[in-house]
């Protein structure tokens, strides 16, 4: 097959739609770009993408694909079978959603190229994990499931057990009890190919000081058997990523932290694995730098893999996250959609904000004295609690706190989020 990918415009459908079929029909000339129509059955609608041909023969394809419901017709690409894995990596490629891909070839008969992370497979199965480490119980009970275009946000306390949750569904960590499954596998000791689909980031990452940018990155490639072409396509792709392009020769003893986490990042996303787990991979990074650090983790949720995040940065996990865990005490305290979660206060609630004119002593115990408020917290002049998300009802409580002598400046409800979410937990600490 001569087509190396192919990317479509994609088309948003509703979010229960389930999924759809398309049909991709194109043709390519040697070396050259080729052109395509996705038509969404379901959806009754057209989408367009282009792909490089790097054969030198012309070619014609046929694809179908199904995708999720994240992003209509999503990503297509149509691969030759024995050019697939390399192609995986390029970005203007990426994002095999969904599907078979079957081209004719004039001069060599018929190819399928199947993709492997087909957005409704279960890519991470974790059931019942527990770690100890002599008495103490590290991890307790710990189950999660993700599949392809899930992005689980993972916070909590110092000692809540998520770098050692990370580590135990790498296979870095032994368990005493518990199983870790990736693409059906059991993650356990000379399981080599389950355990290569695993991308693994820790906080403080492994280096050779000596070695520069570019030629540690050569060596991962290398240490995972690829080929020198693809590891120098790779390379190149995730140094321009990553931005650290500019530092491909510098030595990695010279780079700042945040520099050597972004390097972490590109050596551990240069295997192209299925599963990437990224411990606190945004910390050192500047404002700009987490912007595009966003930007990269959604392209690659987008592209079908399974991603775990450990961050204490709360605002961004809510941006570009589909999952959250709250973990305290080796165990899983919540765990759900982003939706499910920021939205999990009961009788739809939310948190609302009070300025007063003048600090009242007796503001405490007048909230205090209302039933229905709860998360009373009083800062002097400004005042915070939880209440129902209603007009009407906020408007009688206004009106009762003004009754009541409290000198209200301002009073507004406010967003769900996920920093309300975790506070509702009882948490007080984020590492």
């Amino acid at each position: 097959m001569g087509m190396s990918g192919l990317t479509s415009s994609p088309t948003r459908g509703d979010a229960t739609d389930g999924g759809r079929a398309a049909l991709w029909m194109g043709c390519v000339r040697r070396c050259g770009w080729g052109a395509g129509v996705v038509f969404s059955w379901r959806a009754r609608a057209t989408s367009w993408g282009v792909g490089w041909c790097g054969v030198a023969k012309r070619q014609a394809a046929v694809g179908v694909a199904r995708t999720s419901d994240r992003r209509g017709v999503g990503w297509w690409a149509v691969a030759n079978p024995l050019r697939f894995a390399p192609w995986a990596s390029r970005q203007a490629v990426v994002g095999v959603r969904a599907g078979v891909g079957i081209s004719y070839d004039a001069a060599g008969g018929v190819g399928a190229a199947r993709d492997g992370e087909i957005d409704l497979t279960v890519i991470l199965e974790a059931s019942g994990l527990r770690v100890e480490y002599g008495k103490t119980v590290a991890l307790d009970d710990f189950s999660l499931s993700l599949r392809g275009g899930d992005l689980l946000g993972m916070i909590g306390p110092n000692g809540a057990g998520k770098t050692t949750s990370l580590k135990a569904i790498a296979g870095l960590q032994p368990i005493a009890a518990g199983r870790v499954q990736v693409m059906g596998e059991t993650i356990e000791p000379g399981n080599v190919g389950a355990i290569s689909r695993i991308g693994f980031a820790p906080d403080t990452p492994p280096v050779y000081e000596e070695m520069n940018v570019e030629d540690f990155l050569r060596f991962i490639g290398k240490a995972y058997r690829l080929q020198d072409e693809e590891i120098e396509e790779r390379t190149g792709f995730w140094l321009e990523q990553l931005w650290l392009t500019d530092k491909r020769t510098s030595k990695i003893k010279a780079l700042s932290r945040g520099m050597r986490q972004r390097l972490t990042v590109a050596r551990t996303l240069l295997p192209n694995p299925t599963l990437a787990l990224l411990d606190e991979p945004a910390a050192g990074l500047d404002p700009a730098g987490r912007v595009q650090f966003r930007k990269m983790l959604g392209s690659l949720r987008d592209q079908g893999k399974a991603l775990i995040v450990s961050s204490h940065i709360l605002a961004d996990l809510h941006e570009y996250c589909t999952h959250i865990a709250i973990m305290e005490g080796g165990k899983l305290k919540q765990f759900g959609t982003v939706a499910q979660v920021v939205g999990g206060s009961e009788d739809n609630r939310c948190l609302y904000h009070v300025t007063l004119a003048r600090v009242e002593p007796d503001a405490g115990r007048i909230l205090a004295e209302i039933p229905s408020l709860t998360h009373i917290e009083v800062h002097g002049r400004e005042i915070s609690f939880e209440f129902e998300h209603d007009d009407t009802a906020a408007a009688d409580l206004l009106a009762r706190l003004m009754r009541a002598g409290l000198t209200v400046a301002s009073f507004s409800p406010t967003d769900h989020d996920l920093e309300q979410a975790y506070l509702r937990t009882g948490i007080k600490q984020v590492d």
